[in-house]
């Protein structure tokens, strides 16, 4: 859409600042302010009205760097207007600052692009709510450490003592307290006069000036202030703002600090250091093999809980007791196991089952995972890594309420969580190839670019300096290096080359990928980075940029794509699975690395693990061989299993233990009466019957061959096997039961949604259809308009929608439709809704009117009794 030039004159409100930009500047402040777009602005004066609000300008504040802070916080406490040399003034003092000269001009066309600022070099203004929220007051101490101006401080004085010490200080009195002030405040403002006034002042007055000029500027005083104190009240260089309480006024605190108005201003952002360098090839296998180890600890954990896992709290969540079951069970800390609880739960692989006795389960999410190339399976687990607004560090802690925060519970989303993660992936992509970030530097540099949430304080309160506090921004990125070396995004610390193409950063070739894993090259320098992706990650260490733009979130299609780059870049470094396993004498069985898919799950059923590694020793037991006959399986079934999948000779220990536990198994035969045992062989009832073990089970014998029980089915058969015998289940008809490893799922369960940190950044396709509409609400709303008679001169849209009788509404369209003129229309639609608009009008029939509607582009047709009246545009408009 063409957009009118930019007026000559200089705006007079934010809304003629917005009325002078392009479409593409308005799509930037969209794009920076997507709160301003949910529901899309009438005009731009609504849309300045809005970018205006107390709940917006906190929150684009809250996304500004130390430096852009810094800058409007400066803005907040120099004139309104100020020109653009006070306001560097003020950052770089009077001795001046090369870096702040440099990274000036950036911020504060960052504050003009997000609407907190508007007007020329000559004439900036900080929008009224940012200035309200920034400047200093006796309740919100502003962060440049400055009070009140003279102005200000005097404005409860009486004048006699604003004449008393405007004498004191040597200038002519006046007649009125507002010229006096003038004086006063001309005094402190020139650098020369101000300084030849505080030589006169003795050293021990001096010595309390300098405790209050960094802030706070507020002092306490007596009745009756001690000599030192009342040479600075007598001279205005104290001001009483209360009984007992003096300030130091703004203009006397900017010139004991040489114009600054902060005491450090930094306008380059922390670099990033390395602690270590590691070779590329050596990060990228160490990577590697965490990701295995990360599929591996998903996979053991679904399949502990395979028959039903931990119940529900009734609050939700995970109880103590069955994390730290877990925990043992993954041989892992308890902080360790909420994260791979938290992982499997963010991918979809896990949830409640929705049952009356709710518990944790598999979902068949997971049977769907399990049988993708290994690869493939870890950049799912990655890439819900990445988004995941659930927050595995917070386990353990407290809420609001003070009640502890369980893992899969509620209370464990941070919607800054992605935004970070992303960030500090980011920053170790600018760093050399191999190199593993010092977290110290990462967190100064996260305060940095957010200082407000790293004090989590509102805009205007507290310090925004990038000093210590343990913070949630610093806490986040802490957990962040943690859990991406566990995931394997890194390795040694360093992010790896599948890391690097996970956040759609561009992969080295393969050639290029081959010769790095082959060789171990020298440490790169700044220079020899990686090319940058489309959406710069990070700037270099040494850059002056006055902030750095957040490695945004990929679109569903960007991410696919990243992700199949780092599958490709992974498979290659995965050990590929074995088809075979080394059985012993001892009852053992050694996997010497990952066993395909088939063999791992039979194993898994007929032996139990006994220590995981490099290398997974599987022990068989009578009770694992008893485990894969009731799952269906034959003893000879069991010895080619064994035979086709072993290195070694079976041992002859293993095929007798088989073939004893095969020769038991099922011998007796346990069903529902409630239940009852059968049995061919009376005189092996005769021996249970006559077991004090079977006392509990209540026995008592129907047939030669049948004992029933007071116990259910599943009782019986645990109390026999405990007894050593080997019953087999079997159903109402008489056959064996086979339970087979058929886990138990959930019914089918999306993954969580996270949780939004505020509106979600609009798409082109949004921006350009709210610019649309917006600049088309705009021209409705300040056409001019003709005057009606007995009615001043209209002018520009008040806002108002023009109000006629309906006979005068038709004959004016009608007689537009002759002379072909626009007129500008109130209209109601069918949900109540009013907006005005301009039109031009082809026909009137049957109570409606076609007209070109110049607010919508397109061609109309409105109902003649919805428009609440009409007029005419001024002459020189058409």
């Amino acid at each position: 859409m063409s957009t009118e030039e930019k007026p000559a004159a200089a705006p007079r409100s934010l809304a003629e600042a917005l009325r002078g930009r392009d479409d593409a500047e308005l799509a930037a402040l969209l794009r920076s302010r997507p709160d301003l777009v949910t529901p899309v602005p009438t005009d731009l004066t609504q849309l300045a009205t809005r970018a205006g609000t107390r709940a917006s300008v906190v929150r684009a504040l809250d996304r500004l760097d130390l430096f852009t802070l810094q800058t409007a916080q400066a803005l907040a406490v120099a004139a309104d207007p100020a020109s653009y040399d006070e306001l560097l003034g003020l950052l770089a003092g009077d001795e001046g600052d090369r870096a702040v000269s440099a990274a000036l001009p950036g911020a504060v066309r960052t504050l003009r692009e997000q609407a907190l600022v508007w007007g020329d070099d000559d004439r900036l203004r900080l929008v009224r709510t940012a200035r309200e929220l920034l400047s200093p007051s006796p309740q919100h101490p502003s962060p440049t450490g400055l009070g009140p101006t003279v102005r200000e401080a005097t404005a409860g004085m009486s004048p006699g003592r604003i004449q008393e010490i405007v004498t004191t200080v040597g200038l002519p009195s006046t007649h009125d307290s507002v010229s006096a002030v003038a004086a006063l405040t001309g005094l402190f403002t020139d650098r020369e006069r101000m300084a030849a006034l505080l030589a006169e002042v003795p050293f021990e007055s001096l010595e309390v000036l300098e405790r209050l000029v960094w802030g706070p500027p507020y002092g306490q005083v007596t009745a009756d202030p001690a000599t030192r104190l009342r040479r600075l009240l007598d001279r205005g260089l104290l001001l009483p703002t209360a009984p007992g309480t003096v300030v130091l006024p703004r203009e006397v605190a900017l010139h004991l600090r040489g114009g600054r108005a902060h005491r450090t201003v930094e306008p380059v952002p922390p670099p990033v250091g390395a602690a270590a360098t590691h070779p590329p090839q050596v990060v990228d296998a160490t990577a590697a093999g965490q990701a295995y180890t990360a599929l591996a600890t998903v996979e053991e954990l679904l399949k502990d809980w395979d028959e039903g896992g931990p119940a529900v709290l009734r609050s939700g969540g995970l109880s103590l007791r069955d994390l730290k079951r877990t925990a043992v069970a993954l041989d892992v800390t308890e902080p360790v196991a909420a994260f791979w609880v938290e992982l499997a739960y963010a991918t979809g692989l896990l949830a409640s089952d929705g049952e009356a006795d709710e518990r944790y389960a598999a979902t068949p999410a997971y049977d769907t995972w399990r049988e993708r190339p290994a690869a493939e399976r870890w950049t799912t687990l990655a890439a819900a890594w990445l988004t995941a607004t659930r927050t595995p560090g917070l386990v353990g802690g407290r809420d609001a309420k003070d009640h502890t925060l369980s893992a899969l519970g509620p209370g464990l989303d941070r919607s800054a969580a992605p935004e970070v993660r992303r960030r500090v992936l980011a920053l170790l992509a600018g760093l050399p190839e191999g190199g593993a970030p010092d977290a110290g530097s990462v967190a100064e540099r996260l305060r940095w670019e957010r200082p407000l949430r790293a004090t989590g304080g509102a805009a205007g309160s507290g310090s925004t300096g990038s000093g210590g506090g343990d913070d949630l921004r610093s806490r986040l990125a802490r957990w962040t290096l943690t859990e991406a070396e566990m995931l394997g995004v890194t390795g040694r610390g360093a992010l790896s080359a599948h890391g690097r193409a996970l956040l759609g950063m561009p992969a080295p070739t393969p050639k290029a990928h081959a010769e790095r894993t082959a060789r171990s090259p020298e440490p790169t320098g700044p220079g020899d980075r990686l090319p940058v992706h489309h959406r710069p990650a990070v700037p270099p260490p040494d850059s002056s940029a006055p902030s750095s733009p957040l490695l945004t979130a990929l679109t569903p299609a960007e991410q696919a794509a990243a992700s199949a780059a780092a599958a490709r870049l992974l498979a290659p470094q995965l050990p590929e699975p074995l088809d075979h396993v080394l059985l012993q004498a001892d009852l053992t069985a050694v996997a010497p690395g990952p066993l395909q898919r088939p063999l791992a799950d039979m194993l898994g059923v007929l032996a139990d693990v006994e220590s995981k590694g490099g290398a997974t020793v599987y022990r068989f037991t009578p009770g694992s061989v008893r485990r894969a006959l009731d799952a269906g399986r034959a003893a000879t079934d069991l010895h080619a299993f064994l035979a086709a999948h072993s290195r070694t000779p079976v041992p002859q220990p293993l095929t007798y233990l088989i073939d004893d536990v095969a020769r038991r198994h099922g011998h007796l035969r346990v069903g529902a009466a409630s239940a009852y045992v059968r049995c061919d062989d009376d005189a092996m009832l005769n021996e249970i019957l006559a077991d004090k073990r079977a006392a509990g089970l209540g026995l008592r014998r129907l047939a030669p061959t049948v004992l029933a029980a007071q116990a259910d089915p599943a009782g019986l058969l645990e109390g026999l096997r405990r007894m050593g015998f080997a019953p087999a289940a079997e159903s109402a008809e008489g056959d064996v039961l086979i339970t087979r490893a058929d886990a138990r799922r959930t019914p089918p369960r999306a993954a969580p949604e996270p949780v939004p940190e505020g509106p979600p950044v609009p798409d082109d396709t949004l921006l350009a259809a709210a610019i649309r509409a917006v600049r088309a609400g705009d021209l409705a709303s300040t056409a001019p308009r003709k005057a009606r008679a007995g009615e001043a001169d209209a002018g520009a849209g008040s806002g108002e929608l023009p109000r006629t009788g309906s006979a005068e509404t038709l004959a004016t369209v009608q007689a537009a439709v002759l002379t072909g003129e626009s007129l500008w229309i109130g209209y109601v639609n069918a949900e109540g809704a009013a907006s005005q608009r301009v039109i031009a009008p082809v026909r009137v029939e049957g109570g409606f009117v076609t007209a070109y509607d110049h607010t919508a582009d397109a061609v109309r047709t409105y109902p003649l009794h919805r428009i609440t009246g009409v007029a005419e545009l001024a002459d020189d408009e058409n």
